[in-house]
């Protein structure tokens, strides 16, 4: 190993301290770590920002623009009512009702869109019954990224997974990840109400008092809320259908978000900026071009090298492998630039003597999608969420989620291990 790979190495891990510590922002730290690639020339300027996914950017910023508008026909209060009101205002029911649909949502769309709709919601429920909004948050974190490992759409590694390998349809990541899926989520609900059970309490009055309240009075602005929910629905079919026509995520989320925008008139503009997650975007950048070093330096490419020959070029084998190294790799280092990374590699063994590839595939989707809840920066939703709560004067640490997501992490883990082995090798 060279001395820029190990000067990228250190770089990496000091810039990841520093967040993990949060003594400084780790908007700040990570844009200091991806400056400090360029500057001691691992990387240039160029090749830093040709790492950036401005796909995952745009879909951001696209997507955060139609929620705050909408935001303000108060459709979400009327969601948060609506909702609570079906499971009698219990603060334990309200959990399990948001993560599955959480978890639904995130299938149906992409995670990120869905924690973007769904914490409005959550911070309403929460008010009106006076309890800690954080339980809710994390397992809506959580159970976005389990829902979206199901779906081709739901999750930005299976996009990446499925635009390399034209043969992994929709139908296919249906047929080969939703039933996996499905028990995971039941277990994580499960884990979770285990955690969370003794805290979620309210009074019976405050229960009461929400059940008397009448959502249809949230609705304020109804012109809005027609533009709003057509731009939104309109916004959700073109990512259902973004593989007939041949556009990314992004341009479909900023299509809806300027579309609203050209509807609702420009004093609806500033307000909607404002409203835009700049310091998770910044984050995220600054986290693109830090890997871009390790990218850049062969270390990524090293490892996933040593995991081949350890394999011997065994299927089985090469499949747990990249499970795993996907799951805890994903855990630290945002999933969509490892997986960047990984599709070449897997796609390199198919020349090198794997015949099926397929298992490798399914390895790499779940390891990725479900690594990303090993920690706070592990996935686009996880960051998403704990700014906006830091917003809300909630803020979420590094350790507090920690503790409670990377336990589930390695108990998803293993059943996707169980799972590949029986479907693929001990029943194929």
């Amino acid at each position: 190993m060279d001395n820029q790979a190990l000067l990228a190495i250190a770089i990496f891990l000091i810039t990841y301290a520093f967040i993990i510590s949060e003594k400084l922002h780790r908007t700040i730290v990570a844009m200091a770590g991806g400056l400090l690639m360029i500057l001691t020339g691992i990387v240039t300027q160029e090749e830093g920002i040709h790492h950036i996914d401005f796909n995952t950017l745009g879909l951001l910023i696209g997507m955060m623009i139609i929620v705050s508008i909408t935001a303000q026909t108060g459709v979400f209060t009327f969601v948060a009512i609506k909702a609570a009101k079906a499971v009698k205002g219990d603060p334990v029911k309200i959990l399990i009702a948001l993560s599955l649909i959480t978890a639904l949502a995130s299938a149906l769309l992409d995670n990120v869109t869905t924690v973007l709709l769904m914490v409005p919601i959550t911070f309403s429920i929460a008010r009106q019954l006076n309890v800690n909004p954080i339980p809710y948050l994390i397992s809506e974190i959580i159970c976005s990224n389990v829902g979206g490992a199901a779906t081709l759409i739901g999750d930005p590694p299976n996009i990446m997974i499925g635009s390399a390998v034209p043969e992994l349809t929709f139908m296919a990541f249906l047929i080969h990840m939703a039933p996996v899926i499905a028990i995971i989520l039941v277990v994580v609900i499960i884990y979770l109400l285990l955690v969370y059970r003794k805290g979620l309490q309210t009074t019976p009055e405050l229960q009461q008092k929400l059940m008397q309240l009448d959502e249809k009075q949230e609705l304020t602005n109804p012109t809005l809320l027609k533009k709003s929910l057509t731009v939104l629905a309109l916004t959700i079919i073109g990512f259902g259908l973004h593989g007939v026509f041949h556009l990314e995520s992004a341009t479909i989320a900023l299509v809806g978000a300027f579309l609203l925008l050209l509807l609702t008139g420009e004093h609806y503009l500033e307000e909607a900026l404002l409203k835009v997650e700049w310091n998770t975007i910044f984050f995220f950048a600054g986290l693109f071009i830090l890997v871009s070093g390790l990218v850049n330096t062969g270390v990524i490419a090293s490892l996933a090298e040593k995991a081949i020959e350890f394999t011997q070029g065994d299927t089985l084998k090469t499949s747990i492998i990249i499970l795993w190294m996907s799951g805890i790799a994903s855990a630290f280092v945002d999933n969509i630039p490892f997986v960047a990374t990984m599709i070449p590699m897997i796609k390199e063994m198919g020349s090198l003597g794997i015949t099926n590839l397929e298992p490798l595939w399914w390895s790499l989707a779940l390891g990725a999608c479900l690594g990303g809840n090993g920690t706070i920066i592990g996935a686009s939703a996880n960051v998403i969420v704990v700014g906006m709560a830091s917003k809300e004067k909630y803020p979420i640490s590094f350790g507090m989620f920690f503790k409670v997501a990377f336990p589930i992490t390695i108990i998803t883990l293993i059943i996707s291990h169980i799972y590949v082995y029986l479907r693929y090798f001990f029943f194929a």
